[in-house]
């Protein structure tokens, strides 16, 4: 009996024992979170898309928290969680950034270019560019297979009349498309930017002529044209220069192939 009794006092110190010293270690060693950590997490959207250049939300919530994020760093979440953010540490932010939008530019419709051949493999933009570029007649076009459709967490493309198309009120600028994009036909433009050079392709005109209706011959017209030193021609493809355009949409009017949009549903009227 007293066997019993003594080792049931002993198992009994030996518990309290390791349980001050695990209690002493866990203050001891206990590393400090910081809670503005979660007060950051607890404002983002938590779509954990990677567009800050983290993993994900509680990540960047963590940069954020040790300096090493800007509070503004999360596109999908604009201007409106990017405040809460710069409450939360108690700091000012650039909220007055034009917001950008991915937009695919070609305009390689079934209308306006053809296909090389018939291509009957994997509906996948980056298999299909392994084959000769793709199957359009335009190498620096979109194929239209869809993996952006695929990789876009916000349903903000579909495939129209064989291109995707971006609904720019549901895109977020995470960034995903482009990355996936084989062509790197897709780009970040300004939101608010209503003349663009909707063409990719950095072939000659001649060549152009003979693979998409509407491609950029890179005849200069734009260039010319433009009051505003806002557009120039590299590689044989006209590049708009967003800073200095005013959006008035000459160099729409001038090309001859309509390689550049423009939206003129908010064009000022004289």
């Amino acid at each position: 009996m007293n066997v019993v009794i003594i080792s049931v006092v002993s198992m009994g110190t030996m518990g309290a024992l390791f349980a001050i010293g695990l209690a002493y270690a866990s203050k001891k060693f206990a590393v400090e979170v910081d809670p503005r950590i979660e007060e950051i997490s607890s404002v983002l959207p938590g779509a954990n898309c990677g567009a800050c250049g983290y993993p994900g939300c509680d990540n960047f919530a963590s940069a954020v928290a040790k300096g090493d994020a800007p509070s503004n760093g999360c596109p999908v979440g604009g201007a409106e969680v990017a405040e809460k953010v710069a409450d939360i540490m108690g700091i000012d932010t650039d909220t007055d950034d034009e917001i950008k939008i991915a937009r695919v530019i070609c305009q390689g419709k079934t209308c306006h270019t053809s296909v090389k051949y018939q291509y009957d493999g994997i509906k996948d933009c980056r298999a299909a560019a392994k084959l000769g570029s793709g199957n359009k007649s335009c190498d620096y076009g979109c194929l239209g297979f869809g993996t952006c459709v695929d990789i876009c967490s916000f349903d903000a493309i579909e495939i129209i009349d064989g291109i995707a198309k971006i609904n720019p009120d549901k895109c977020t600028a995470c960034g995903k498309c482009i990355d996936v994009c084989p062509k790197s036909v897709i780009d970040l433009v300004p939101y608010s930017q209503r003349v663009i050079v909707d063409c990719n392709s950095k072939d000659f005109g001649k060549k152009v002529k003979s693979s998409c209706v509407v491609g950029c011959i890179g005849c200069k017209l734009c260039e010319r044209s433009c009051p505003f030193d806002a557009i120039h021609v590299e590689d044989n493809i006209a590049t708009i220069d967003y800073e200095k355009c005013t959006n008035c949409g000459i160099c729409a009017d001038k090309c001859p192939t309509n390689s550049i949009w423009e939206d003129k549903s908010k064009k000022k009227k004289a």
